[in-house]
């Protein structure tokens, strides 16, 4: 089995789930201007702007979430994500449209999941990744678990491993003048 910095530079894509990941899981219902609930999330401003630098060296991202979200839509779009897939509990046959759409090996995708609906795409790709708060079924079956949790940094500490890996960390040091 390659070791994970190896796995990490063939990543061409990094799908992850949402809730858990991207955020920390809690899901805030406030009023709207109607009176009527609307459901939002906190993201973490950290992962975000990593996920913008993946898409400057061309590590395409995207999202495959059981629960549709405006809040996630419009953070997604901010990130510079090109899949979002809201509404699908059953995620494999959309690994497969990504796939097919993205033109690449499985092998070349990276999933960061945190719940048992995530482990089924994580055995199909290439570096499957839980998150620190992940259930510790689905920590059991990833090749790497994050120090950080979810909504807490754990994408940043992933977008860091794979811009390491593919030799991008120390030029987007220097642009920082670091």
């Amino acid at each position: 089995m390659p070791d994970l910095k190896t796995l990490a530079a063939g990543v061409k894509l990094l799908l992850m789930d949402v809730d858990g990941v991207l955020t920390d899981g809690h899901l805030y219902n406030v009023p709207g201007p109607d009176g009527k609930m609307v459901e939002t999330k906190g993201f973490d401003s950290q992962d975000g702007i990593a996920l913008q630098w993946l898409s400057w060296y061309g590590i395409a991202t995207g999202v495959i979430s059981g629960r549709v979200s405006p809040a996630t839509e419009t953070r997604a779009r901010q990130c510079n994500m090109k899949y979002i897939y809201q509404g699908h509990i059953e995620k494999i046959p959309i690994l497969e449209e990504i796939l097919r759409d993205a033109a690449i090996a499985s092998e070349q995708v990276a999933y960061i999941g945190d719940d048992l609906t995530d482990v089924v795409v994580m055995n199909r790709v290439g570096l499957g990744i839980a998150t620190a708060n992940a259930r510790p079924e689905v920590k059991r079956k990833a090749r790497h678990v994050t120090q950080a949790a979810g909504g807490s940094g754990a994408v940043r500490e992933v977008c860091e491993l794979l811009l390491s890996a593919q030799g991008h960390w120390d030029e987007l040091l220097r642009k920082y003048e670091i």
